[in-house]
């Protein structure tokens, strides 16, 4: 099995430092970059965007809403067309720090409140994913599993890449349950590693009420602001590598 270990990384800003992103790079294939918005800065989409470069390492736009404050976990109403622009803004920030400095954005992916809305919404996914494909139709969108994000991305001519997020409880339609709920960000390594293991055997992941659902996933994501991510993802990488798994770049899955 060939499968992307991603993570969400660059999501400091200023002087505060948020995750081992450095650390994470010597473990994961694929690195979503805060743009600006719920997190990172300039200066740290620069740093990460020349780190991914010397590890070899695909890098992605996380695009969220523009709530520093809240992390972009926080549901905001904000009109379609100031989100379709904001996606825009945020993935050319990105993509110019990656140009001046010999990279190039592979996959984008949205994060957070934005990122449960748009997976719920049909008309919202339709509606980014037409602002993705007019900023680069080469780009592959990264996401949980969403119909609205699959439809979306077939009507728009764009590569979808489905993400098995092995940190995180999913409700029976494989959407992510709220953060609210007891439980639903999973940080025992010991579980993590087991939820990997039933979903590289049989493509499958138990839902927080008990069904088992199918994921047909090609990647497998966790959060870099866990406080335990770097355990996380060791847990997570020898647990592929056990199985005879080999960790690629998304892009290379999709090329």
């Amino acid at each position: 099995m060939r499968i992307d270990l991603n993570a969400d990384l660059g999501e400091g800003f200023g002087p505060w430092k948020m995750g081992e992103d450095e650390a994470l790079m010597e473990i994961i294939s694929s690195a979503n970059v805060a743009c600006g918005f719920h997190a990172g800065d300039p200066l740290i989409m620069d740093t990460t965007t020349r780190l991914a470069l010397a590890k070899g390492i695909d890098l992605g736009g996380h695009v969220g809403y523009p709530d520093l404050l809240g992390f972009g976990r926080r549901p905001m109403q904000v009109d379609i067309r100031e989100l379709q622009a904001g996606v825009i803004y945020q993935l050319g920030a990105l993509a110019g720090m990656a140009r001046v400095n010999g990279h190039q954005l592979t996959h984008m992916s949205f994060h957070g409140a934005l990122g449960n809305r748009v997976a719920a919404d049909a008309e919202l996914a339709d509606a980014l994913l037409q602002a993705v494909k007019a900023f680069d139709p080469q780009l592959i969108v990264s996401s949980s599993t969403s119909q609205a994000m699959e439809h979306a991305a077939e009507k728009h001519g764009l590569r979808i890449a489905t993400t098995f997020l092995a940190d995180r409880a999913y409700d029976k339609h494989g959407l992510l349950v709220p953060r609210a709920l007891p439980d639903s960000v999973i940080k025992d390594p010991a579980r993590v590693r087991e939820r990997v293991r039933q979903f590289l055997d049989s493509g499958t992941v138990t839902c927080y009420s008990g069904e088992v659902i199918a994921v047909p996933a090609c990647s497998i994501l966790l959060h870099g602001d866990n406080a335990n991510a770097l355990e996380l993802a060791w847990a997570i990488r020898r647990e592929i590598e056990h199985g005879g798994g080999q960790i690629v770049p998304l892009s290379d899955l999709l090329n």
